[in-house]
């Protein structure tokens, strides 16, 4: 009886998972999309900050995968969104880059921290732009993030709206986004070129009028 009794306390054991196991499983259950999976094994108290080879917690495998159920199931059971990879990227950070507005909109309460930077040394603004997402633009302005923040290439989000972007409809609304919220339209690169030397030599016609409307010039 006590053989039998023991052999079933293990069996029941053996239906939990360890700490270890259950990150594990946990980082797997958020890259497959699983939400409910990942309710359980949050619910089973797995460690929400074990990481993966490249340094990723499940909560920056959520956003790289735009699974926006897991992703909120994570932020509401306290994952950290700051948590830094081992590219840098963070999940707010990465979160801008891609456009994933819905789980941005998640992270805003939640206070991120404006001044982590990405391997670029840019903010979250920075290639939400780059990229034309407007809706997560608009968002990511809410924030207090610095519009006028430079990273390690020289480049401004107005810059890279204009040296990266192509200049339509799109890349029209996320320059028109930032200069209302106050982009400097006179904050040139290394070079000394301004964001409208740029937008007239790329034969960006709509954005050069909007930096121009905004009291932009070819010269700093």
């Amino acid at each position: 009886m006590k053989h039998r009794l023991r052999t079933i306390i293990l069996g029941a054991c053996l239906m939990t998972f360890p700490p270890a196991q259950a990150a594990s499983d946990l980082i797997a259950a958020t890259e497959a999309g699983r939400t409910e999976a990942v309710k359980a094994l949050i619910a089973q108290g797995a460690d929400l900050e074990a990481r993966d080879a490249q340094g990723r917690t499940a909560l920056l495998v959520a956003v790289a995968g735009n699974h926006v159920g897991a992703a909120k199931a994570l932020l509401a059971a306290g994952a950290n969104l700051n948590a830094q990879a081992a590219n840098r990227d963070t999940p707010w950070l990465l979160a801008g880059a891609a456009g994933r507005a819905e789980i941005v909109a998640a992270m805003l309460p939640l206070k991120p921290d404006l001044s982590l930077r990405n391997r670029y040394g840019g903010s979250a603004l920075i290639p939400a732009c780059e990229r034309a997402h407007v809706e997560t633009v608009k968002l990511l302005l809410t924030s207090g993030i610095d519009v006028n923040h430079v990273n390690d290439l020289g480049w401004t989000c107005l810059l890279e709206i204009v040296i990266l972007g192509d200049g339509g409809p799109r890349h029209q609304q996320v320059a028109k986004l930032v200069l209302d919220a106050g982009a400097d339209p006179n904050l040139a690169d290394r070079d000394g070129a301004t964001p409208l030397a740029h937008a007239r030599a790329r034969g960006q016609g709509a954005v050069a009028r909007l930096i121009e409307q905004a009291g932009g010039r070819v010269q700093r």
